[in-house]
């Protein structure tokens, strides 16, 4: 019994530090917008953890001065800063570059409008924190930068990722775990579309709330399982996979919405964030599923043993629920 209580300390710490990590790598977001033939307004977004803001800067070539042309404010998990860019010549053809980039695990979207109508649109990451800006933005760079956004979103979501480990275990046979996935992707891609065109919307911290409370939920199912009583997931994952699916769709609209889309491209952008997440999503349960295959060769687990998966997910959910529900009064 000791063995089996440190080992699930030892998963729910281990859960708790990947959250941490996962907070930490929430994308910058650096939007430029031409004023005149060589001034700019600048807006950097960085994200934050509790009262740390990240290091990071955008940085220009010689011959652009950036000054701050506003009060730096506090928004939702983000840091926002305001400049005027001044510079001898246009932007497009010089490079720009993210200082101490390199140190941190966060990905910057940069954004920039030119008076002639040309947007650009691309991602810098830790390994490449600058790049030439080459003028108007193809649709292949919104198809990778988008896709590279919501396959990040997933894997580092991991209240997400926790909901879905909680279906897969709750649910038998290959089939049911593809109806049941495949219904929560169709419930969130609906809501994430509806709230990222802007006919639907929810705030973001009852939903991040509601989202914890629903793994929580997935929890109390798996012990139900164990201990032989009826459960409407086990009977029906599929229904539950759906009806919080629409909640976590408007989950992954708040995150896009930080970052922005490109309003040239949005459809285009909005469909490959979310062909990101299902691709994150297909890799994640595969993994899993591998897993548990394996893990189901050995027949004679303790009954403790089983029981460690669905206290650990739903201590960590409890955890996050009254964590975000705190938030209420100091965000």
């Amino acid at each position: 019994m000791k063995r089996m209580l440190t080992l699930f300390f030892l998963v729910a710490v281990g859960l708790c530090s990947v959250t941490v990590k996962a907070h930490e790598i929430r994308p910058a977001y650096l939007q430029i917008e031409q004023q005149s033939e060589t001034t700019y307004n600048v807006l950097w977004k960085v994200p934050t953890s509790g009262d740390l803001v990240l290091k990071i800067y955008p940085e220009f070539e010689d011959g652009f001065q950036l000054q701050e042309s506003g009060l730096s404010k506090p928004v939702s998990g983000a840091m926002i800063h305001q400049y005027s860019l001044n510079g001898n010549r246009s932007l497009q053809g010089s490079r720009i570059k993210i200082q101490n980039l390199k140190k941190t695990m966060v990905d910057v979207l940069v954004t920039i409008k030119y008076l002639n109508g040309e947007k650009t649109t691309l991602m810098l990451k830790p390994d490449k924190p600058e790049t030439l800006l080459s003028g108007k933005t193809s649709k292949w760079q919104v198809v990778q930068s988008y896709t590279v956004l919501g396959v990040e979103h997933i894997w580092f979501g991991i209240d997400h990722l926790l909901f879905v480990l909680a279906l897969i275990i709750i649910t038998t046979g290959f089939k049911k775990i593809v109806k049941t996935i495949t219904a929560f992707t169709l419930a969130h891609s609906i809501t994430l579309s509806l709230a990222v065109l802007g006919y639907a919307n929810l705030p973001g911290p009852p939903v991040e709330a509601v989202i914890a409370l629903s793994i929580v939920f997935l929890a109390s199912e798996m012990i139900k399982l164990h201990q032989g009583k009826p459960s409407l997931t086990a009977q029906k994952p599929w229904l539950v996979a759906f009806s919080f699916g629409l909640l976590h769709g408007f989950g992954f609209a708040g995150a896009l919405t930080d970052v922005g889309l490109p309003q040239s491209e949005i459809p285009l952008a909005l469909a490959f964030f979310n062909i990101g997440v299902e691709l994150g999503q297909i890799v994640f349960v595969i993994a899993v599923s591998a897993v548990l295959s394996l893990l189901a060769f050995k027949k004679d687990w303790p009954v403790v043993a089983k029981k460690v998966p669905a206290y650990a997910i739903g201590s960590i959910a409890a955890f996050w629920t009254i964590e975000r529900v705190v938030g209420f009064f100091y965000n």
